[in-house]
């Protein structure tokens, strides 16, 4: 009777072992990209089509356009997360625009010509640089920035329109959240071109878990990322605001704790003509 016992429970062991739950596994993080757009102000047509697509864009205005404020206001209803695109001085000495930043600038006139930019866009959490190829390969004018920035919750994406800039190496030193552009979408205005970059910057997140783009309200790119969008789940890559592949890339915690900076204040004291007067 003792040897039945016996075997009858070596019989039984294996099905309850095999029976213990198992660990979970974490599940696989897909890719995932983040598109910045670029340039948002001007173009009131092609904004409002980008407001409108599903997908967490983000979308960065250049300070004192003709529709900067009504279309972040649009984009920020419809979920879309909203940047500073912040001009900055070049190598070409292309004109910069109402509130571009010289490399002339004394430290005064830098922050408060920032100050002022980022206090005319409403809900802005972050900032690019717009060109900049001169401005953020200078150390002092890129401290001055950082300095500012670092006051409000916001982060930092350095568009690195040259491969010398420091800009996210001087942002990083600051403690500002910072990110890098990995690819240009559409700096030629073609649907080859727009395609080819946009399979680099999908090859790139797969390679990589997560990569970002930039890209313009051109009509060309905005044909592609209507078409091209909606097919990103079933290529099995997932799209997030900057903020969103922020937190991906680190651990999911937030950028800023609770009280941790001052908010911006709007820049309500000047009327709608006023601004105006300073649009190109």
């Amino acid at each position: 009777m003792r040897h039945l016992l016996l075997l009858a429970g070596l019989l039984v062991a294996p099905a309850l072992i095999a029976a213990e739950p198992q660990p979970d596994t974490p599940p696989r993080q897909m890719p995932t990209i983040a598109i910045i757009i670029d340039d948002m102000g001007h173009n009131r047509v092609e904004g409002e089509r980008l407001i409108a697509l599903e997908q967490p864009l983000t979308l960065a205005f250049l300070p004192y356009r003709r529709f900067t404020q009504t279309l972040a206001e649009q984009a920020h209803q419809q979920g879309k997360e909203i940047m500073l695109h912040a001009p900055m001085a070049n190598t070409r000495d292309f004109d910069l625009g109402p509130g571009g930043l010289s490399s002339t600038m004394d430290r005064q006139s830098t922050i408060t010509t920032l100050r002022r930019s980022l206090q005319s866009i409403p809900h802005v959490s972050g900032v690019n640089n717009h060109m900049g190829s001169r401005l953020t390969q200078m150390l002092e004018p890129m401290e001055w920035v950082m300095s500012e920035l670092y006051r409000y919750p916001l982060y930092f994406v350095d568009s690195r329109t040259i491969a010398n800039s420091i800009a996210s190496d001087v942002a990083e030193a600051y403690r500002i959240p910072t990110l890098t552009r990995d690819v240009f979408l559409d700096h030629e205005q073609t649907e080859e071109f727009v395609h080819r970059q946009f399979q680099r910057l999908i090859r790139l997140a797969r390679e990589n878990g997560s990569a970002i783009a930039i890209g313009h309200p051109h009509t060309v790119t905005v044909d592609y990322l209507e078409k091209h969008l909606p097919t990103l789940d079933e290529q099995g890559i997932a799209i997030a605001t900057v903020s969103g592949l922020w937190a991906l890339r680190n651990g999911n915690q937030q950028m800023f704790a609770e009280g941790e900076k001052q908010a911006i204040t709007p820049l309500l004291a000047r009327s709608l003509d006023e601004q105006q007067q300073q649009q190109p």
